[in-house]
């Protein structure tokens, strides 16, 4: 039986084991799906040396960029990102893919307006970098945010003036700021300045609305959570698995 899984820490609410095994099991595909929570990327060896089946993981917080090391190729977009969430496993050989991006653009385009320009995405890990590739694959032009003023091209929470927020109609949460347990939390950005031109993007998927969506949606913004996006990557995982894309 081949294995497939996910690495990451925490994992209680994950998304990926029960989508995966319930396609298995509908498809009739001699496969499992195992979550493997590990508190250092280190442990990925024992992973490889334990289940020797394995064709193939996804990687999530906070191991996409961490995992870059171990892998002995990334696919071109991977590369350029800088972050990985596929990993198909040929022969031991790990080839790193980001099937964010996949997700993420097929999930949001049926939203942007044609004043959708400018776009803020709060977050700088792995999975911001890649929506920050797919958003210029788009044609929009985003600009990182961040507590802390890690570089000239990095805004901070602080710096989000009226203005900012005006012209940038589009907002990403790429944070785990709200998510469940934490669903009273929202990242620290000027809500009351919101207007029904713009749109906020959640990854998150759990609970279903984060308060950034209530705020959001309180404004008359259009607000989305992560779920589609999540099952469309998870899909074009599955596709790399399979060496269809």
């Amino acid at each position: 039986m081949e294995q497939y899984g996910l690495i990451g820490y925490p994992l209680r609410h994950s998304f990926s084991m029960n989508f995966f095994n319930d396609k298995f099991k509908s498809e009739n595909i001699n496969a499992k799906y195992i979550n493997f929570e590990i508190s250092t990327i280190d442990e990925l060896k024992n992973i490889l040396e334990d289940n020797p089946n394995l064709k193939g993981l996804n990687v999530t917080i906070p191991y996409k960029e961490q995992v870059i090391p171990y892998l002995n190729q990334l696919h071109k977009n991977a590369q350029q990102i800088g972050a990985v969430n596929v990993i198909k496993i040929e022969k031991k050989k790990l080839i790193g893919f980001n099937s964010d991006i996949i997700g993420f653009k097929n999930s949001i385009r049926t939203l942007l307006q044609p004043y959708h320009k400018l776009v803020l995405v709060l977050g700088t890990g792995g999975s911001a970098k890649a929506i920050f590739f797919s958003l210029r694959q788009l044609g929009l032009t985003p600009v990182y945010v961040s507590r802390l003023k890690k570089s000239a091209h990095i805004l901070t929470y602080e710096e989000l003036t009226p203005d900012i927020i005006k012209s940038h109609t589009i907002i990403i949460n790429c944070t785990p700021i709200g998510m469940y347990p934490h669903i009273n939390e929202s990242p620290k950005i000027p809500y009351e300045l919101l207007t029904k031109k713009h749109l906020l993007y959640d990854l998150l998927y759990n609970p279903d609305e984060t308060l950034f969506m209530k705020l959001g949606r309180a404004r008359n913004a259009i607000v989305k959570n992560g779920l589609e996006m999540l099952l469309l990557q998870a899909i074009a995982s599955w596709d790399f698995w399979q060496a269809r894309i």
